[in-house]
């Protein structure tokens, strides 16, 4: 059970009490990401999640990064392509000092110029490391490639060349509009008192000023299209996929279910036909991304060059046997089972349970009911299955992306032509 408070400046606050721990995990979410960034600033965002971090007029980054160590506590954030999150776990005696320090960091960075240009550096060695790992820079270059010229393909991290540019006065006056009460979300999961936490978090925001900023979404027009970047690595990481759902779809368990037998396990299709009877493979996966307004599906498959028509071949055939002759219904039963289990398993942490309070409000503007979850997945049948399947994963739509020792590109086009 949750309660949700709209303080006066229109700051939401959530909280989920969970009387057999004695942690509580706290989260700052803030309505701006990557997707809102002009090509100019690219970056932005995860700039400012770094400067957070580099002292207060009460704090300097020595004192920030101690507090909670000195408490046993839990410091993070990270940004994603929509929100910001700002996160603290500790003992729920220290709830307290949790508040003060995320408080003071949001509201009170001072965004010092040699600070700045320090983490400049440190986001420019970021994003060489990043190009140093293939099995996560492809996603980038896949996302890049099917939302091309739109916001939601660009990289979360930026580029050298536009953080390089970013002044300090760009990103001061970028946290000045989009830092505000108005654009923020509170979960607070744990041991904890729901009337203490606002009574608690009010002072953080009573002295805030609300700048009217709505979120401006611009839904993207996705083109297929196939990229292949040449790069000197021992296996070639590919991935195949196609637009998705939106997170609210009403027909998004339904995709769940179809991306966890497909490849969402060890138990999946691909995993077991591709690595375990093949040994073509050490990873290869599928996934399902959800957005305010669209989604992203894809396999992933990381692979040495000379199997790479094979493997194209495999994820297109259990691709299209979904397609012609849906699944089974073991699979089914085994798929629900699997996406229960993975959901009460996970909130037995209170970390998830308090994302799960701020992202559900962020893209809902609800929380929705573990119990309502797993009605609406025992629902899907396979009829639903074969359906969603045939109108969202239609061979001839999907797009590729690689990055390593193949530039073979015409290779899909000739698989998709064999399966036709």
């Amino acid at each position: 059970m949750y309660n949700l408070v709209t303080m006066d400046n229109n700051a939401n606050v959530l909280t989920e009490k969970v009387a057999h721990v004695r942690s509580v995990s706290i989260g700052f979410f803030v309505d701006i990401g990557s997707r809102y960034e002009t090509s100019d600033i690219n970056g932005a965002s995860h700039f400012i999640e770094h400067l957070m971090f580099k002292g207060t007029g009460r704090r300097t980054p020595k004192d920030i990064a101690e507090e909670l160590d000195a408490v046993g506590g839990q410091l993070n954030a990270f940004t994603t392509k929509e929100y910001t999150c700002y996160y603290a776990r500790v003992l729920d005696e220290h709830f307290d000092l949790a508040v003060d320090l995320l408080g003071d960091m949001l509201f009170e960075s001072k965004f010092d110029p040699a600070d700045i240009d320090r983490e400049r550096n440190v986001i420019i060695e970021e994003i060489k490391m990043y190009e140093d790992t293939p099995d996560e820079l492809v996603h980038d270059i896949f996302a890049g490639s099917i939302w091309r010229g739109h916001s939601l393909g660009q990289p979360i991290i930026g580029t050298a060349d536009v953080i390089n540019s970013l002044s300090r006065d760009s990103l001061y006056d970028y946290y000045k509009t989009h830092y505000n009460p108005g654009r923020m979300i509170v979960a607070v999961a744990g041991n904890i008192n729901h009337d203490a936490v606002i009574d608690r978090l009010r002072p953080v925001f009573e002295k805030r000023e609300v700048k009217e900023s709505p979120r401006q979404v611009n839904t993207p027009a996705t083109k297929r299209q196939i990229t292949c970047r040449n790069k000197d690595t021992e296996q070639v990481h590919l991935i195949v996929g196609a637009p998705g759902l939106k997170l609210d779809h009403e027909k998004i368990y339904v995709m769940q279910i179809i991306n966890t037998i497909l490849g969402g396990g060890l138990s999946s299709r691909l995993f077991q036909e591709i690595r375990e009877q093949r040994g073509l493979v050490y990873s290869v996966y599928s996934y399902h991304s959800s957005y305010h307004d669209t989604g992203l599906f894809g396999v992933y498959a990381g692979l040495s060059k000379q199997n790479v028509d094979e493997v194209l071949a495999l994820i297109f055939k259990q691709v299209r046997d979904i397609q012609v002759n849906g699944v089974k219904e073991e699979e089914l039963h085994r798929a629900r089972e699997q996406l229960k289990g993975n959901l009460y398993l996970s909130l037995e942490n209170v970390n998830t349970r308090m994302s799960r309070l701020g992202k559900s409000q962020l893209y809902l503007g609800r929380v929705v009911a573990p119990e309502e979850i797993i009605n609406k997945v025992n629902k899907v049948t396979i009829s639903d299955i074969q359906e969603l399947a045939k109108e969202v994963l239609d061979p001839q739509g999907f797009s590729l992306a690689s990055i390593g020792p193949w530039d073979d590109c015409g290779s899909l086009e000739r698989t998709i032509s064999n399966l036709l």
